[in-house]
């Protein structure tokens, strides 16, 4: 046996044998101790009393005394009386009862405690509605989900271009999107899809394996997952790693002359790509 076992073992027997002694304790405490009408009487006393065992005592008869005589007494019936009434003044309770308006009487303490209590349920309950109306309603203006101003067109090219030569992403935190330049000519998955717009790209910040946020590496010029080793190229073109498709990307667009516009609420997905429209990797990698 196993010490495992020896212990549940050890466990019933103690609480079969608690349960003995409860019983036990139990079952003294309810018997009812009768005193011993022999206790303190000698030893003489009790074999004297044992002699006369067999021997029948018949009682000595008692003659009843003779019933005295019962005289008869009259008695004579007293003459009756009239009653006066009391002198006196004869006093007369009388009650009445007035009805009151609700108004009048005012508010019972039930009926304040069942009121407080409803209305503290009531505004529960409403609060409630409204933290899960705020959470699944769409944010119709500002933030994810709507349509964002990542700024001018102009300043988002110059903020993609390295002194030395080389590109980085801008990245916009309430759209939760790079910002990255776009080729020349896009592959065919894109044609037609609004990916592209004033020479800019916006990718989804998440790795599509597992939702882990992709980071730039500027030495290799794309973006590499530090979670499961996923890597893209500068326009999240799926390049190696368990992630099944390219790293998604936004619907863009250019609004009033100059404002780049990232719609967040148009993901577009797209398989990996069979050629790259872009070179990578450009350097060492960073995981």
């Amino acid at each position: 046996m196993t010490f495992a076992n020896w212990v549940l073992v050890g466990v019933g027997l103690f609480a079969i044998l608690g349960a003995i002694g409860a019983f036990t304790i139990a079952f003294r405490r309810s018997r009812i101790e009768r005193p011993d009408p022999t206790a303190g009487v000698s030893a003489e006393t009790r074999r004297a009393d044992r002699s006369l065992d067999g021997v029948r005592v018949e009682p000595i008869s008692v003659p009843e005394p003779a019933p005295e005589p019962v005289e008869e007494i009259v008695v004579e019936e007293p003459v009756a009386v009239p009653e006066h009434a009391p002198a006196g003044v004869a006093v007369v309770q009388s009650q009445r009862v007035v009805e009151v308006t609700p108004e009048e009487s005012g508010v019972s303490r039930r009926q304040f405690f069942n009121r407080a209590i409803f209305t503290t349920f009531g505004a529960f309950l409403a609060f409630q509605g409204l933290g899960y109306l705020a959470f699944f309603w769409p944010k119709l203006t500002g933030g994810f989900g709507s349509d964002v101003d990542a700024g001018p067109v102009e300043d988002l090219v110059a903020a993609t271009q390295n002194p030395d030569g080389t590109i980085g992403p801008v990245f916009v935190p309430e759209a939760r999107a790079y910002v990255v330049p776009a080729p020349g000519s896009l592959s065919e998955q894109f044609e037609g899809r609004e990916v592209a717009a004033g020479g800019l790209m916006a990718l989804f910040q998440r790795c599509v394996h597992l939702g882990c946020r992709v980071p730039w590496c500027a030495s290799s010029i794309g973006f590499e997952c530090p979670c499961h080793g996923s890597k893209y190229n500068s326009i999240g073109e799926y390049f190696a790693g368990p992630a099944p498709r390219n790293l998604d990307r936004f619907v863009v667009e250019i609004r009033d002359g100059d404002r780049f516009i990232i719609r967040t609420g148009d993901i577009i997905e797209t398989p990996r790509a069979q050629t790259a429209s872009v070179a990578y990797p450009q350097g060492p990698s960073c995981i």
